[in-house]
C-alpha cells in the first residue's frame, strides 16, 4: 500500500513532468506560427470558435471564456453538437481555433469540408505538424510535448497543460496588442467580487448629504457624540465655518479622551480631534479606498471634494456590505 511518501514523490514527478512539457513549448511560441495565428485572430471581424473534443474541449472551454474575458469575442462550440445543427453559429467573419493534441479528432475533421466551403480559416492546434487537422488548417499551433505526466502515456496531463498555456499566450498576447485595460476588464466582469472592485467607486459606497456625519469645530465633545451615534459610522468629520474640512473625531478619539479624563460637555471638539486626518477622493475605487485604509491602519474615510470640504464618509463596514473585501 502506498505511503505518503510515495504520494508526494509522485506527485512532484508530475510537476516536473508538466514544467518540462512547458519548457519545450517556449519554442512554439516563440515561432513564426503564433506570430501570424496572433494577427489572423486581430484581424477578425467576427468571433473565435473554439472546438475540441474530451479533454481538449475542457481546455477549450476555459480558453474562450479567456478570450471573451479580455477583449478577443469567443465562445465554445461542441465539435459533436456542430454536427447536429451548432454549426450555424458559425459566419463567414469568424474563425475557428481547433483543438486536438493527435490531431485527427474525427468531430472536427469531419466538418473541415463544410468550414473550407465557407472560407473561414481554421487555426489548428495539436501536438501532430503530421497531422490531417494540421494540414488542412490555415495555421497551425504545435503543442507537442516530450511525455505526458501519467505513467501509463493514456491520461491528457502535460498535453492539456501545454494547450491551456498555449490559449493563455494567445490571448494575454492579443489583450495587449488592443490595449485592453483594467476598466475594459471591468465591463466584462459586473458580476461577483472581481466586479466589485473593479466597477465601485468610493461616490457608490459613501454615506452622503443627510447621513453624512458632521460637526462644526467649536461645539463640545458632547454633541459630537450625538451626531457620531446618530449617524452610526463611528466618526465625524470636523469643519470650519467655511465647511472645510479640519479634522476628524471618532471612536478611538473618544477613548483616549476618557482616558485623559478631559471634560466631555466642556471641551471643545477641535481641542482633541485628529487634524491633517486621511482622506480620500470620490471619483477613486473603492477598492483604492480600501487599500488606503489598510495602509494608514484606520477604519473609515472622510471624502472630500477640489476644496477640501467633505461630501461623504465611509467605513470598513461599508466595504464588507459593498463586497469590497
Amino acid at each position: 500500500m502506498a505511503n505518503q511518501t510515495q504520494f508526494r514523490q509522485w506527485g512532484r514527478k508530475v510537476i516536473d513532468i508538466e514544467k518540462a512539457a512547458l519548457e519545450h513549448l517556449y519554442q512554439f511560441v516563440d515561432s513564426e506560427a503564433f506570430g501570424q495565428a496572433c494577427e489572423l485572430i486581430m484581424q477578425c471581424k467576427g468571433k473565435v470558435i473554439v472546438m475540441g473534443m474530451g479533454k481538449s474541449g475542457h481546455i477549450g472551454n476555459k480558453i474562450s471564456a479567456t478570450f471573451a474575458s479580455t477583449g478577443t469575442p469567443a465562445f465554445f462550440v461542441h465539435p459533436g453538437e456542430a454536427s447536429h445543427g451548432d454549426l450555424g453559429a458559425l459566419a463567414k467573419n469568424d474563425i475557428i481555433l481547433a483543438i486536438s493534441n493527435s490531431g485527427e479528432s474525427s468531430e472536427i475533421l469531419t466538418l473541415m469540408p463544410v468550414i473550407q466551403r465557407m472560407g473561414v480559416p481554421v487555426i489548428a492546434v495539436t501536438g501532430k505538424p503530421d497531422s490531417n487537422m494540421a494540414k488542412l488548417a490555415k495555421l497551425h499551433l504545435c503543442i507537442e510535448v516530450p511525455e505526458e505526466a501519467c505513467p501509463l502515456g493514456l491520461a491528457p496531463t502535460s498535453s492539456t497543460t501545454a494547450t491551456l498555456v498555449m490559449g493563455d499566450a494567445l490571448a494575454v498576447a492579443l489583450l495587449q496588442a488592443k490595449g485592453f485595460t483594467r476598466d475594459d476588464f471591468a465591463l466584462s466582469h459586473p458580476g461577483g467580487s472581481l466586479g466589485r472592485k473593479l466597477l465601485l467607486k468610493v461616490n457608490d459606497v459613501m454615506h452622503q448629504g443627510n447621513d453624512l456625519p458632521l460637526v462644526k469645530q467649536d461645539i463640545c465633545i458632547t454633541e459630537a457624540l450625538y451626531e457620531i451615534s446618530n449617524k452610526g459610522l463611528g466618526m465625524t468629520a470636523v469643519v470650519d465655518d467655511n465647511n472645510i474640512l479640519v479634522g476628524i473625531f471618532t471612536d478611538g478619539d473618544l477613548r483616549r479622551v476618557i482616558d485623559a479624563e478631559v471634560n466631555l460637555r466642556t471641551t471643545p471638539i477641535s481641542h482633541v480631534m485628529t487634524k491633517h486626518c486621511v482622506t480620500s477622493p470620490a471619483n477613486i475605487l473603492a477598492a483604492q479606498a480600501l487599500q488606503i485604509m489598510d495602509e494608514k491602519n484606520i477604519n473609515g474615510l472622510i471624502v472630500v471634494n477640489e476644496q477640501h470640504q467633505p461630501i461623504g464618509a465611509l467605513n470598513m463596514l461599508d466595504m464588507v456590505k459593498a463586497g469590497v473585501i
